[in-house]
């Protein structure tokens, strides 16, 4: 049966809709032109949020693993056409997006649920793999566009490098590390300042359901940890596959 809980939170949604008018006054006041995008932004959320909010229920109450794999299939080919999308320029963008966040998402997953961590339940993994799928794409797209833009930007070092007897391997070693440096970077850094400039949503959402703190700062840890490995894997396999669309299998660079 479907729960209508989400009508007795409606007051305190339509109150804080006064931020984004707010927000949609100033862009118009300094002609910024991005209140009509906020609007359609936010009615889109709305309709999104509550129609996953109610699937959500009916999945959590089956609890069926069939169910399970099913969502989180759908999750990683969203993911995997939305970086795809951005990482346009890449040959085999949408293949090499697929493959990078199947592999960092399935193998940080599975080492969650294997090692204990999380149980695989419904209600326990869909949220989960939302934050590492989400997460994984991301940092797929960051090292597909670094890649892209440092094969382009540096193409005669690399034809230098492989005219004199390199590997394709072996010149585009400096660029695959950029690469991944820059796909790592925004989540190594989030870590870094974790609780010191803001409390992660995962710690706020428990604080604000009455957990107490330590709980929340349990769960915040391992949210982490499993985000960096999780960018770390795809950011990996992302570089790595990128790269090789770029080379022919005699170690030339494709013509673009």
């Amino acid at each position: 049966m479907i729960d209508f809980a989400l009508l007795d939170q409606l007051p305190r949604v339509f109150m804080s809709l006064v931020l984004v008018l707010l927000a949609a006054l100033i862009s118009r006041w300094q002609q910024v032109d991005l209140e009509k995008q906020m609007l359609v932004a936010v009615a889109r959320a709305f309709v999104q949020l509550t129609l996953i909010g109610y699937a959500l229920n009916i999945i959590f109450a089956a609890d069926n693993p069939l169910a399970i794999l099913l969502i989180l299939s759908v999750m990683t080919a969203i993911a995997s056409y939305t970086s795809g999308q951005r990482g346009k320029g890449t040959p085999q963008a949408m293949r090499v997006a697929g493959l990078s966040i199947t592999f960092g998402a399935a193998l940080t997953l599975g080492l969650l649920v294997g090692l204990g961590v999380f149980d695989f339940t419904a209600q326990q993994i869909i949220p989960i793999a939302g934050m590492v799928i989400g997460n994984s794409m991301n940092v797929c797209s960051l090292v597909m566009r670094r890649m892209r833009e440092e094969v382009n930007g540096r193409r005669l070092e690399i034809e230098t490098a492989l005219a004199l007897g390199a590997t394709g391997r072996q010149a585009a070693r400096p660029y695959l590390k950029m690469a991944l440096q820059s796909g790592m970077m925004p989540i190594v850094d989030s870590t870094k300042t974790v609780g010191l400039i803001q409390l992660p949503g995962a710690m706020t959402g428990m604080i604000l359901a009455g957990a107490s703190p330590m709980e929340a700062v349990q769960l915040q840890m391992i949210v982490m940890y499993m985000l960096i490995g999780a960018a770390a894997l795809t950011g990996l396999a992302a570089a790595w596959l990128s790269y090789r669309q770029f080379l022919t299998p005699d170690h030339q660079l494709v013509e673009l």
